[in-house]
């Protein structure tokens, strides 16, 4: 009798411990999987449409087969996970709804989704992509996001949106139509890489975050590119962004971070003017102190690179600032030396020359004269820009050198530009 106890104790545990891969059909059928599931089945879902908002509670395996969809009839949010190591795969998710404030979203991670994996799914939809809040860990791979091209972009979910979140995982994505690409807000330790952003307001854009880092994403045709805002500590490098109209990178009261090897170019705003400070940057440095900007190109924009409102403690050198219709634009009361250790930047309107041939200009280049300033002090006079009197003045200025007081110099400027191809992505 005891043995035949232990053995049938012996079975049962086996049915309880062993995880299951279960086929579901239909609507009815995925609603009781999802309810019955144990941690570690899978859930296969057939080529078919699942209509309504799903939960998850358990730990459990999502993998559509092709033309799995699931569609939410354009209310609340797809699918609500709150369980820990989820794993989404393979899903079409569309039709969620568009409650910006009730955080409808395609996903949606609540307390307690700790280290989910979101990997190749193709979402759809007007709210929020992915929504996740006070979460560790989650990896977002491989996706593919669109929002609703005919609204208008702020009224748009993000693509990805993440609040309170330790360490997330965002690679190889592909986003369109939303507002922010990546919003993060009170996040660390995020790792965003090798990410494509089109059509949207910011690719990625950083509120009250640290220990970050950004690698290789490429933006196009954007409002602005990368947004750092009020965070610390940032290591973004290696990423390009082209057709933005405001800027390719912004920081914003952005300390102690690490700007390396990025490309900006052809930033230009059409309605916008230097003069009345809204034209598009390659770089638009507000109130931010102690980063370091190298290696970076700032090009064929309608100013490489602004500084505003106390942007002066920051190291610049080894940037290339190329063909902008502005090179530069600071108007402040200090003195800046744009260079480190003997190396600046290289400027593509530098008429100096080097007769020692050690790849340095034998003479400081000062990208702004006085009458810059003037003119972007006072707007009105900039009818008088192109006059034989003004260019008169420039050049009589630029050939005797004067001591300035105030602007940006470089009293080493490099003769030859580095494509940030070549450059290494390196370590902080």
């Amino acid at each position: 009798m005891l043995r035949l106890l232990l053995i049938c104790w012996l079975c049962t545990l086996s049915f309880i411990g062993v995880a299951q891969e279960l086929r579901v059909k239909d609507t009815v059928s995925l609603t009781q999987a999802l309810a019955q599931a144990q941690d570690g089945d899978t859930l296969v879902l057939d080529t078919a449409v699942f209509e309504g908002n799903f939960n998850v509670t358990r730990s459990i395996h999502i993998k559509g087969e092709a033309g799995a969809a699931l569609d939410a009839l354009r209310q609340g949010s797809a699918l609500t996970i709150t369980a820990p190591k989820v794993i989404v795969e393979g899903l079409n998710i569309r039709h969620w709804g568009r409650d910006l404030y009730y955080h409808d979203a395609g996903i949606l991670l609540l307390p307690g989704a700790d280290e989910v994996l979101i990997k190749g799914n193709r979402l759809v939809g007007d709210g929020f992509g992915i929504y996740g809040e006070q979460l560790a860990a989650p990896r977002i791979i491989e996706n593919n996001i669109s929002g609703n091209g005919a609204i208008y972009v702020l009224d748009r979910g993000d693509g990805v949106f993440l609040k309170h979140v330790s360490a997330p995982q965002v690679q190889d994505n592909h986003f369109i139509f939303v507002r922010d690409g990546v919003y993060l807000e009170s996040v660390t330790d995020s790792q965003i890489h090798h990410n494509q952003f089109a059509k949207l307001q910011y690719a990625i854009h950083y509120m009250y975050t640290r220990g970050d880092e950004a690698a290789h994403n490429q933006a196009i045709n954007v409002d602005g590119g990368y947004a750092l805002m009020s965070s610390k500590q940032i290591y973004l490098h290696h990423n390009h962004v082209s057709q933005a109209r405001d800027f390719g990178i912004l920081l914003n009261i952005t300390n102690e971070s690490h700007i390396q090897a990025n490309t900006a170019t052809d930033v230009k705003h059409p309605q916008g003017s230097v003069e009345l400070g809204n034209e598009g940057k390659g770089i638009f440095i507000y109130a931010a102190q102690n980063n370091r900007i190298q290696d970076n190109e700032f090009s064929h924009s309608d100013t490489g690179i602004s500084m505003a409102m106390g942007g002066e403690e920051n190291r610049l050198w080894h940037n290339r600032i190329i063909a902008n219709q502005n090179q530069v634009k600071y108007v402040g009361d200090t003195q800046l030396e744009w260079s480190y250790q003997g190396q600046g930047n290289y400027w593509s309107e530098y008429q100096g020359w080097d007769l020692d041939l050690d790849g340095i200009g034998d003479l400081a280049h000062r990208p702004n004269d006085s009458l810059d300033k003037l003119f972007w002090l006072y707007p009105e006079a900039k009818l008088l820009m192109e006059s034989p009197v003004v260019l008169l003045l420039r050049w009589v200025e630029r050939q005797f050198q004067p001591r300035m007081t105030t602007g940006i110099s470089d009293s080493f400027p490099l003769m030859q530009s580095v494509s940030p191809a070549l450059i290494d992505g390196g370590t902080q």
